[in-house]
């Protein structure tokens, strides 16, 4: 018996996380089958926009502004006596466009994004809030739970657009500034391979991303129990998902993207 008790606390712990996994897809499922009366609470989404969307951006921006310095940095020392100057604009565009963009603005906002939506969800939740809607008839994954989709999937592609913008207004100063390469360089390289697919790419990857903090603060809310601490640690959890998740689907989406469909 004693030997198999390391056992059965594995099968437990299988077992636990299986049931989680059912639990995130049912999210999912109800979800999706909300989002045809999500029309009914616009205005809602609308407040769930500005507060995904303009409370990020000052954090974004400034983020993304050292994001492309540094990859400016980094790519001409890297290829310093290796190859012309001209491809520095190249480099920094691509990593920005593709991969820094998109993935560190995920990062970012998720810090911010879940962790809030888990700490107002799980709130609402162990002040029995959401029961009451649900007295009043009112379907909480409707008038809660969607608005925050719809918000996170539409503004972190707007995000991720002005932050790309800022990380090679960045590159492009530090470039100038201290690196010594003329500006009109730094943007010839940009413009002679600039690609539209690596735009599209890394805006579809926002999307995802998007999708993904939004159903990890709003499950992990949803299903808070045990009081404030329990508010504490579906937030930490909301917050530590998101992030694994963002890396996780960065992976799959880049190996679907760029190996097969813009391949």
């Amino acid at each position: 018996m004693i030997a198999l008790q390391p056992f059965g606390a594995l099968g437990r712990l299988l077992l636990g996380q299986l049931e989680r996994l059912g639990a995130v897809a049912l999210m999912a499922l109800r979800v999706a089958r909300g989002l045809p009366r999500s029309p009914r609470y616009a205005g809602e989404t609308a407040r769930q926009m500005f507060r995904v969307g303009n409370g990020s951006l000052p954090l974004v921006a400034l983020t993304s502004v050292f994001t492309g310095a540094v990859a400016t940095v980094q790519a001409r020392y890297q290829f310093s006596n290796l190859v012309p100057d001209l491809y520095l604009g190249t480099v920094v565009a691509k990593s920005v466009f593709i991969e820094l963009g998109p993935v560190l603005t995920a990062l970012v906002v998720a810090g911010r994004v879940s962790a809030s939506m888990a700490a107002e969800l799980g709130t609402m939740r162990v002040t029995e809030q959401i029961d009451a809607l649900e007295t009043l008839a009112i379907n909480p994954i409707d008038y809660l739970v969607v608005p925050r989709f719809l918000a996170a999937a539409v503004m972190l592609p707007v995000v991720t657009i002005l932050a790309d913008l800022m990380a090679l207004l960045g590159g492009w100063l530090v470039a100038v500034t201290t690196l010594q390469v003329s500006g009109q360089i730094f943007l010839q390289g940009l413009r002679e391979f600039f690609n539209i697919e690596d735009v599209f790419g890394g805006l579809i990857k926002a999307f995802v991303f998007g999708v993904v903090i939004a159903h990890m603060g709003c499950f992990y809310g949803m299903s808070t129990q045990g009081g404030a601490e329990g508010v504490g640690r579906a937030t930490t959890r909301a917050v530590v998902m998101a992030c694994v998740l963002v890396l996780f689907n960065d992976y799959l989406l880049a190996e679907i993207l760029f190996r097969v469909v813009f391949a």
